[in-house]
């Protein structure tokens, strides 16, 4: 019975770094109409950005939580810059967008295998958060828990955004019809910047966030996407309850795939993907942001 316990928690919390990458990216995918490949680089630099700044190796020790927040931020930037730069140039040009996310995505992680080397970086779990809770017979790691609950509030805040602000208006009609939302005077160019800034921001939280569970290594963008793709898919672009939906089953579907079936774990991972494609192209929230 704990086994089952220990799983479901280990599912759900990686469930919720999966919402914290793919939210993010749905937003983007469904607003610009392109697939971001560059979001696992996103979630690779915050994590290698964290562990610089709680190294002290810029000469200043940062707390676990203010090393998350300032990673964020900078990967935000580099994000508005990216889009600024290179994606706006390419606008209306889908395969050249593709391709260039596809290239810097490729450029980020041999600069990050330069910078940083190719062995794996451990976290440490931020201080308060190293202990265990117990439910019964049952024991689950503090930290764990403490993941899942960020990912609601995360959850929580971005509906609260997307339903209750004057931005997220505009974000839900850019996503609905950017034609439209241009005629009625939405400048939908800036809210590509905003919402590219936003997603690479979460990315890059989310990054260091799951350090402490994942480490930090080369190759984990590459692990990463490949996940936020499918919950995109399953769930819609667009879609910000499509990806916390997808994100909860692509979790379940990978560590239950993993533990038990591990010979065919990415078999079972990636069928949901292709009976959604066949049987509903669009998602299963397709069409609705919310």
């Amino acid at each position: 019975m704990t086994f089952w316990l220990l799983l479901t928690v280990n599912s759900v919390t990686f469930g919720g770094l999966l919402f914290l990458l793919s939210a993010g990216f749905s937003l983007i995918f469904g607003l610009m109409r392109i697939p971001n490949l560059t979001h696992g680089s996103m979630f690779m630099l915050g994590a290698y950005f964290g562990t610089t700044l709680l190294s002290g190796a810029l000469g200043i020790r940062f707390g676990f939580w203010l090393a998350a927040i300032v990673c964020a931020i900078q990967v935000a930037i580099l994000g508005a810059l990216m889009e600024r730069l290179l994606l706006r140039r390419l606008a209306g040009q889908q395969l050249a967008q593709v391709l260039v996310t596809l290239g810097v995505s490729f450029m980020v992680a041999d600069l990050c295998l330069m910078g940083w080397g190719g062995d794996p970086i451990s976290v440490a779990t931020p201080p308060g958060l190293t202990g265990f809770v117990r439910f019964g017979t049952a024991v689950f790691p503090l930290y764990r828990l403490a993941v899942i609950a960020i990912a609601v509030i995360f959850a929580l805040a971005l509906w609260l955004m997307l339903e209750r602000t004057r931005l997220g208006a505009m974000i839900r009609a850019g996503v609905d019809d950017p034609q439209m939302a241009r005629v009625v005077g939405i400048r939908v160019s800036q809210l590509f910047t905003i919402v590219f800034a936003l997603g690479a921001g979460i990315a890059g939280f989310a990054g260091l966030i799951g350090g402490p569970i994942l480490s930090v290594y080369p190759g984990i963008d590459q692990d990463m996407l490949p996940l936020a793709l499918v919950v995109v898919i399953l769930g819609g672009t667009g879609s910000l309850l499509g990806s916390f939906v997808g994100s909860i089953v692509i979790g379940f579907i990978y560590n239950f795939g993993q533990a038990l079936l591990p010979e065919i774990a990415y078999f079972i991972l990636f069928l949901p993907m292709v009976l959604v494609l066949v049987l509903r192209p669009q998602g299963l929230f397709g069409g609705q942001i919310l």
